[in-house]
């Protein structure tokens, strides 16, 4: 093989003093085990090293790296080892068959050729000998570089042109997930296991109800349901496994368009990455290949977008958009469609307990959080909101009650009988499965013991697996039996006739009536001035406006009505604190805090109002204390009150523990009154006479 001028010259006794290194490489094992010819040619360059004077126990072969794509240096741990010895000085020379066995990628090249001639380490060929620090040496180099990551470019187009052509006729062959599978014409089908099938049409019939991926995962989990999946790599690639229904693998099949029957190829796109490895990231809808109604499916084409509808509408209320939430259990009725009208961010919800019972509060403070301002946007009170709201649901529906509730009653028919033939169906690949156990037992030599006790201990096993299956059938039919009993049956067809009961009955779920409610509204903004403006935007694209008082504060709600208030003003010029109260209580009129009038309370509210108290007004009016009588006749109180009691004087009680206030005696009191002894009560024993 010829080579290029001066290779007598470019080796010298530094270069002999040093090892050398064959790199010997192919892309792919069936290369490897195929094209025989050139690994020999690779390893034939042992020959070339030492017809340059490098003895043969001196040159290292480097094959770690057969059937390593030359794309990157990534997972080449045979190029790694030999870039390092260059770095390091210890290479005299580096031997390849051609530039592409060393890297198909110019970035690995370049970065070889750098450090060859900073180390003075030479590169051989089958086209000849060069030294990267000599320039003409290093333009070849670097043009062959370039012309072998063309060549692999013009491969990798050759090969993608191909499989995008057969994609765009929607006949390319591709993985198919759980539920179909290929027959002998590569056509893609539905699975003919029936079993499969049934838990793929019960996956999208939950779904359909419940409208949340987290909702069937649950429902499976709580019905004791497994679900298919086919294994792809492994030992046991290609056999169908049945295990727990995962969140994960819900979302994707929710969103992969097999399911609807159509052919999709280029949802993703591969980008390789710095340290050789490769990342995924979604592509836009718009620049896949997408051919509908190519095979048989689960779900029409219009119910596939719909589903991707409701995923992206639970997923708002993570997103920056927020305009939408999944229905949750809480009590707020608008929880998930409420904006506020002044920023128009999605409102958040709030509770507070009142009475035992949780009120909600829609409340928007996201805008002043991002500007870094203190305080909220608005909060709005949201119980009578709810019952307002809920008036408009009952209004509508009314209407469509008796079909609604029989839907209803029918669909806990249908999902109970599916569920039901699912698990029936589980027991029957059990026992299928214990039979062919058996087929295989029998059909062992005996005197084998080898094998016929594995096959013993494998039948013993799938017959524990049917007992297994029988007795989980067994249970989850008792308990379906006792989900709905005769008596709740006949109820729901009695309230077929009046929504507005089904809508208010306790039993009836939260996250039931939201979801009723997100059929016929989209969202709901709410305003907050000198009432709260709301506006409804239903699904179908009418609207309606309403206004609502605001809700009265805690301070107001515990104000004592004004009229109240002048009414005690009014009785205290004829009664008593108790009496006043006793009197509010015989009309009916209930205090702030709905418990009875007591005189302690009519006190307080004297005091909060600043009313003028009775003994004041009696004594405006000319009326007399005890003592001012006494003094007036010249005897003792307690003769005043004797005088009292005897009906002698006419008073009026001041309070309620005895003080009384005197009119003004006539003058013509007789005086014998004042002036008999029997009248002259001592002061020190009259309170035990009174």
């Amino acid at each position: 093989m010829p080579m290029n001028n001066g290779t007598n010259q470019k080796v010298t006794a530094v270069h002999l003093s040093r090892m050398a290194y064959l790199y010997v490489r192919q892309s792919t094992l069936r290369q490897v085990f195929e094209n025989t010819e050139s690994t020999q040619r690779q390893y034939g360059l042992r020959s070339r090293a030492v017809a340059l004077g490098w003895p043969i126990d001196r040159i290292v072969v480097i094959d770690s790296d057969l059937g390593q794509s030359g794309a990157s240096a990534a997972d080449r741990e045979g190029f790694q080892r030999l870039v390092t010895e260059v770095s390091l000085g210890r290479v005299g020379i580096v031997l390849g068959l051609e530039v592409s066995r060393l890297a198909r990628n110019n970035t690995d090249w370049h970065r070889l050729l750098e450090l060859c001639a900073l180390s003075d380490t030479l590169i051989l060929d089958e086209d000849g000998l060069y030294d990267p620090a000599h320039f003409n040496d290093r333009l070849l180099l670097g043009l062959k570089g370039a012309m072998s990551e063309a060549e692999l470019h013009v491969l990798r187009a050759r090969l993608r042109g191909g499989i995008l052509s057969r994609a765009r006729r929607g006949e390319l062959k591709q993985m198919v997930p759980v539920g179909f599978v290929h027959d002998g014409n590569d056509c893609v089908i539905l699975d003919p296991d029936a079993q499969v099938q049934a838990a793929v049409r019960l996956f999208f019939d939950i779904f359909k109800r419940t409208g949340s991926c987290l909702a069937v995962v649950k429902e499976f989990h709580a019905k004791e349901l497994l679900f298919p999946r086919r294994l792809r790599s492994g030992a046991h690639k290609g056999e169908l496994v049945w295990s727990e229904l995962l969140h994960c693998r819900a979302r994707q099949i929710i969103h992969n368009p097999r399911y609807a029957g159509a052919f999709v190829f280029g949802r993703t796109k591969n980008r390789r990455l710095p340290n050789g490895k490769y990342s995924s990231r979604q592509v836009p809808s718009d620049e896949w290949i997408l051919l509908r109604d190519t095979h048989p499916g689960y779900i029409s084409w219009e119910e596939h977008l719909s589903n991707l509808a409701r995923v992206k509408g639970n997923g708002l209320a993570w997103s920056s958009e927020r305009r939408h939430g999944p229905a949750r259990e809480g009590p707020a009725l608008l929880q998930g469609l409420v904006i506020c009208g002044a920023c128009g961010e999605r409102m958040s919800v709030r509770y507070h307990s009142h009475r035992n019972a949780e009120i909600p509060t829609y409340w928007c403070g996201r805008r002043p959080m991002h500007r870094g301002e203190i305080g909220l946007c608005q909060t709005i009170h949201g119980g009578a909101l709810d019952a307002v709201i809920g008036d408009i649901v009952v209004e509508a529906m009314t209407p469509l009650a008796i079909e609604v509730t029989l839907g209803v009653q029918q669909e806990l028919a249908n999902r109970q009988e599916e569920a039901d033939r699912l698990r029936r169906q589980h027991v029957e690949r059990a026992k299928y499965e214990a039979e062919l156990a058996q087929r295989r037992f029998l059909k062992v030599d005996p005197d084998n013991r080898l094998v016929a006790d594995v096959l013993e201990a494998d039948w013993n096993a799938k017959l524990r697996a049917v007992a297994a299956a029988q007795e989980a059938y067994e249970n989850a039919a008792t308990a379906d039996v006792n989900a709905v009993s005769t008596a709740e049956r006949a109820e729901l067809m009695a309230l077929a006739t009046d929504f507005p009961s089904l809508w208010r009955d306790p039993r009836t779920q939260m996250k039931d009536k939201k979801r009723m409610l997100r059929l016929m509204i989209e969202d709901v903004t709410l305003t907050k001035g000198d009432a709260v403006h709301a506006d409804i935007r239903f699904v179908g694209g009418a609207t309606r406006s309403l206004d609502l008082p605001l809700p009265k504060s805690c301070v107001v709600l515990r104000t004592t009505d004004a009229a109240v208030v002048q009414e005690i003003d009014k009785l205290v010029d004829t009664y008593t604190d108790k009496e006043i109260a006793d009197l509010l209580n015989e009309r009916g009129v209930r205090s702030v805090v709905t418990t009875p009038w007591t005189a302690a309370r009519i006190g307080r509210l004297r005091n909060i109002y600043r009313l003028t108290d009775r003994k004041t007004r009696l004594l405006a009016q000319g009326l007399l204390t005890p003592e001012a009588v006494a003094s007036r006749y010249g005897v003792v109180v307690s003769t005043v009150h004797l005088w009292r009691r005897r009906g002698l004087l006419r008073a009026h009680p001041v309070n309620d523990r005895g003080d009384f206030l005197y009119e003004i005696p006539p003058e013509n009191l007789p005086a014998k009154f004042a002036h008999k002894p029997e009248y002259q009560i001592d002061p020190i024993t009259s309170s035990s006479r009174n």
